[in-house]
């Protein structure tokens, strides 16, 4: 068995595709590249893929992470090659490497995802830098994020690792976010925007790059 990482891009043309669908993708891709994927035990045996962190729903990135274990082994150059081939536009393949069975889980192993997100906004670059600095100087800051299943409460502050003004130009305040993202929650930069008196969502959200701990 061969353990394959993958680190591709996803564009404006894909950003709405669900976690599910994207999955259903890959595997489609691969398959028709004629990649020997390897499958789990089981009644229903399905590919043994897994991503680092899904994405959310009309997010951008440039560093999505992806392990796939084939069946035997093949050369990268083999692999990309023929992966290439398949993939629609909105993803393309930035990097592929081996790495060893043993090296724990992607999951495991992601603890901070960055973004840069912008807003559009008539705040002043002082006001919005005075919003950022107080956030950050902030020990705690309740949440309340509702879902399906009702409302969740947790510490927003504790999911923000840092984060900066990159510009500010026009119409538009782009700003740089380091969020958690393990076991213990997962940062979204929209509820960032809002608790630094944003009203209206982020025109944009493009993960640059997953942080292993």
């Amino acid at each position: 068995m061969q353990r394959l990482r993958i680190k591709f891009s996803r564009g404006e043309e894909l950003k709405f595709l669900s976690h599910l669908d994207m999955m259903k993708l890959w595997e489609r891709a691969l398959r028709r590249a004629r990649i020997p994927l390897a499958y789990s035990q089981g009644y229903t045996p399905h590919p043994q893929l897994s991503l680092a962190a899904p994405l959310a729903v009309g997010v951008t990135s440039e560093a999505e992470l992806m392990d796939i274990y084939l069946s035997r082994w093949v050369t990268l150059q083999f692999f990309e090659a023929r992966v290439k081939e398949q993939l629609p536009q909105g993803i393309r393949l930035l990097e592929v490497w081996q790495i060893s069975l043993k090296i724990p889980s992607l999951q495991s192993q992601v603890k901070f995802a960055e973004y840069k997100v912008e807003i559009e906004t008539d705040k002043a670059t002082e006001e919005i830098q005075r919003s950022v600095d107080s956030l950050l100087k902030t020990d705690r800051l309740p949440w309340q994020h509702v879902r399906d299943t009702g409302p969740r409460h947790y510490d927003l502050r504790a999911l923000i690792q840092d984060l900066w003004l990159i510009e500010r130009r026009d119409s538009l305040c782009v700003l740089g976010m380091r969020l958690r993202c393990d076991e213990h929650g997962s940062g979204r930069p929209e509820q960032v925007t809002k608790a630094l008196g944003f009203p209206d969502p982020p025109k944009s959200i493009h993960r640059v790059a997953l942080l292993f701990g």
